[in-house]
């Protein structure tokens, strides 16, 4: 008797992501939280990004679907101006950095990234888009460190710079032994160039 036929999943999700000079100014910040809260849960530098759409668990099919569309969605998508700005949690739980800068048009390039997902005909969970990088998630017994660690960050302020390429991001498949990792799908340059921004400008909230 043969095996039913079982679909490889993986989690995805469509994300923006800060250059490394953006990132490194953030590790420096977070310095003294790495040093008082090594038991938090930190995501690796190389993991942090802003989500755009997060798509779920899907066949690998399906992501590899998204492809062709969000390749030439990112080809006729201008380049934007952004910054990452203090520190925040939500529920005690999960450790954010905050973005400022072209929000306007960050909202524009997420609406139109999900729309290019529901022209594919792939459901995904339609959350709000709240611009963030996740730093880290507190273990279930902690409830104090997470609050602590985001005032680490309060005198923050990084550097403005432009994203480069948007990202389609999946996890080591469903069944992969070890730990489950994210890395790029794909990526495709944003378009580079003069346009207005200073309309646009203003910091998320904390």
């Amino acid at each position: 008797m043969t095996e039913p036929h079982r679909t490889i999943t993986q989690h995805a999700f469509i994300a923006l992501a800060p250059p490394d000079e953006a990132k490194n100014e953030l590790a420096h910040a977070l310095g003294p939280a790495y040093a008082a809260f090594p038991d938090l849960r930190w995501n690796r530098i190389e993991d942090w990004h802003i989500t755009l759409a997060f798509l779920g668990e899907l066949p690998v099919r399906t992501v590899q679907r998204l492809r062709p569309p969000l390749a030439a969605l990112a080809a006729a998508r201008p380049s934007l101006e952004l910054a990452l700005l203090g520190g925040g949690h939500f529920d005690d739980r999960v450790l954010w950095s905050g973005v400022e800068g072209d929000l306007d048009g960050l909202h524009e390039l997420a609406e139109a990234v999900r729309a290019r997902v529901r022209d594919c005909d792939v459901a995904f969970p339609e959350r709000p888009l709240r611009p963030h990088l996740t730093l880290a998630r507190a273990r279930r017994y902690d409830s104090t460190s997470i609050g602590a660690a985001a005032a680490c960050l309060d005198d923050f302020t990084g550097s403005p710079w432009q994203t480069e390429r948007l990202h389609l991001v999946g996890s080591t498949p469903r069944g992969h032994e070890g730990p489950r990792r994210y890395q790029d799908i794909d990526a495709w340059t944003l378009v580079t160039g003069d346009w207005t921004k200073a309309s646009r400008s203003g910091p998320v909230g904390r």
